[in-house]
């Protein structure tokens, strides 16, 4: 299990709509029940996020590490941890 700490969780309930066209959650503890449904993975930098997405498979064909961070599924936390949330 993962743990979402505040920050994680502030940061996808203040960016939700990046990745949904309603919010999925209101409150902290409705945001970590949905990350936790959702199996979202917290990483710790931008490689992380780069190498995340080759271990699923995801073709990113030559996609620069700018274009991959600004990703719908990619939340930056803002302390250089990023949120991957596949909707």
């Amino acid at each position: 299990m993962h743990e979402y700490d505040d920050a994680v969780l502030t940061c996808f309930l203040n960016n939700q709509s990046q990745l949904f066209p309603e919010d999925v959650a209101d409150s902290m503890e409705e945001a970590e029940a949905f990350l936790e449904e959702c199996m979202a993975v917290v990483v710790d930098s931008a490689e992380d996020v780069i190498a995340y997405f080759e271990e699923a498979g995801i073709d990113m064909d030559g996609a620069d590490e700018e274009s991959i961070l600004e990703a719908s599924e990619v939340f930056d936390v803002g302390d250089g941890r990023y949120l991957i949330v596949e909707g």
